[in-house]
């Protein structure tokens, strides 16, 4: 199944009026109407069931429209992949830009989040990057904040 931001969701997600715990912050990011549940499961950032579930139970998320048919009746299986143009694999070590994003993610926040409170406003930056270019944007940002040794793994993970 494919779940969407609701409407309450979008705003949750801009003024943090919702205390989240950062696996289900992190897997509410993902969810971006392209990825299943099972995606999110999948993507190794520890997010369980129940954290979707709760997401699902305080309305933040919700089934997308266009997954409903395909998601009666048939087979977990028969759920066709996201098309290639959506997530195109790169020339970076043949990882689509969702891969990398989704390896990327975890560390940048990692990075900033040991910056304390002069990283604050980075931080927040990271937090609010939902895509692959946004992230990537980020990147001199925190190279320049922890140091090019520090900023290594995250280079990395983006492909640079």
């Amino acid at each position: 199944m494919i779940l969407v931001k609701t409407e309450m969701g979008q705003q949750v997600l801009k003024d943090r009026s919702v205390r989240l715990t950062p696996r289900q912050r992190s897997a509410f990011i993902l969810f971006d109407g392209r990825r299943s549940v099972a995606d999110v499961l999948a993507a190794g950032m520890g997010v369980a069931q129940e954290d979707v579930e709760q997401l699902v139970d305080l309305g933040l998320l919700e089934g997308s429209a266009a997954a409903v048919p395909e998601a009666e009746g048939a087979s977990p299986t028969a759920v066709p992949e996201p098309p290639a143009a959506v997530a195109p694999a790169s020339a970076a070590h043949g990882r689509s830009t969702q891969q990398r994003y989704q390896d990327a993610y975890p560390v940048a926040t990692r990075l900033t989040a040991g910056l304390g409170l002069r990283g604050f406003r980075l931080n927040l930056a990271v937090e609010a990057a939902t895509t692959y270019e946004e992230l990537a944007a980020l990147a001199p940002k925190i190279r320049s904040a922890v140091g090019p040794e520090k900023a290594a793994p995250l280079e990395q993970a983006l492909g640079n």
